[in-house]
């Protein structure tokens, strides 16, 4: 009697990668398949037509996808590449202008993260039967046994860590992210690019804002045609006229150089006033602040936040962070004071604030004006 045997083949776990033609997310590649996932590289055309000659080797330059295809090729894992371009122009470029119109200083990272590569992405994951969406991100998330809601934490890499341009992303959206560099320092990511012998191995880093990769980002808003300059005055805190401006698109918070007035002590932009179009200055003292407000925050370890958390909060990413005390509206209504145990210097509406507990990242909103 010849009996026939069935072998059932356990199908892997599928996960979309998002793949931006760097090391990070080349070697985050390597990494999954090494840990038995079933890979799918994805690259989002985000570049607008008129940006491509400026951003030929950023994420979203040609050359960046060439070089993630290579990768792709190399791991034998599929690759697509997908237009998503009218989306990134509407939630990041659009943004990005309208916040500067406002006064306020934008954070485009975050808002493409939540946006595009956990929004978009994912309904693309659904499309192709994944799971997962993993990126390059040096970051971490888990599991809270006791509220079965995911956590998000720092990177290990302290240097490298990005946490804090993934606060915004919602539980439906952290529990479907993967983040294999999260326990990896960048010299190990680096390494095992080399390992797989991948060719993003030694590639540069850009630390600038991929659509405006020469970092003139009033000269990217005037060349894609989202501001036009306007004059308007510059005044001190009790509003005497000190000059003109070309648009107060074009000037930031803390900024010093380029205002085109003379005084006797250096002066700093202290306030953007878009309602009535002047940039107003003030000695440096006048930066200064220990409380704001930020609004439309995001809790992560908790559907519903305590009445007051204490944390350490960064008022921009390159922040090291300060002891704060933070009270949520009681109201529920998205925003929270927050309260600096010592007062910190040019803190910029529009910006991302965002609140950790050790590596644990409680939450954080945007800062009010």
């Amino acid at each position: 009697m010849v009996v026939e045997m069935t072998v059932v083949t356990e199908r892997k776990t599928r996960v979309m990668l998002g793949m931006s033609g760097g090391v990070d997310s080349s070697a985050a590649a390597a990494l999954l398949l090494e840990q038995g996932y079933e890979v799918i590289g994805v690259t989002l055309k985000l570049w607008p037509q008129d940006c491509v000659s400026r951003a030929e080797d950023k994420c979203c330059g040609p050359q960046a996808v060439m070089d993630a295809r290579a990768v792709a090729h190399s791991l034998s894992i599929p690759y697509y590449l997908v237009d998503e371009a009218a989306e990134f122009q509407q939630h990041v470029i659009q943004y990005f202008a309208d916040e500067y119109k406002a006064g306020r200083t934008p954070n485009p990272c975050v808002m493409c993260n939540e946006k595009l590569k956990f929004g978009r992405l994912l309904t693309r994951a659904d499309q192709l039967g994944a799971q997962y969406v993993a990126t390059g991100h040096f970051a971490r998330t888990a599991l809270c046994a006791q509220t079965g809601r995911t956590l998000l934490k720092r990177g290990l890499d302290g240097r490298k860590d990005q946490s804090y341009f993934l606060f915004s992303l919602r539980q439906e959206q952290l529990a479907r992210a993967m983040f294999p560099l999260g326990e990896k320092t960048k010299s190990d990511t680096r390494e095992v690019a080399r390992h797989c012998g991948l060719k993003t191995a030694d590639k540069e880093e850009s630390m600038e804002i991929c659509f405006v990769p020469d970092n003139d980002y009033g000269g990217f808003l005037k060349k894609a045609g989202l501001v036009q300059p306007h004059r308007g005055e510059i005044v001190d805190v009790h509003g005497r006229k000190l000059g003109e401006h070309e648009g107060i698109e074009f000037y930031t918070v803390g900024q010093r150089k380029g205002l085109g007035i003379s005084s006797a002590k250096p002066l700093y932009v202290v306030e953007l006033d878009a309602a009535n179009n002047r940039v107003v200055v003030g000695d440096e003292a006048q930066l200064e602040r220990d409380t704001f407000i930020v609004e439309r925050c995001n809790w992560i370890p908790f559907a519903q936040p305590p009445a007051a958390i204490e944390a350490s909060v960064k008022i921009r990413y390159n922040h090291a962070g300060t002891p704060a005390l933070i009270t949520p509206h009681p109201d529920g209504d998205g925003t929270a004071q927050v309260r600096l145990h010592e007062s910190q210097r040019a803190i910029a509406p529009g910006q991302a604030c965002v609140f950790y507990q050790d590596d644990l990242v409680v939450g954080g909103g945007w800062i009010r004006r």
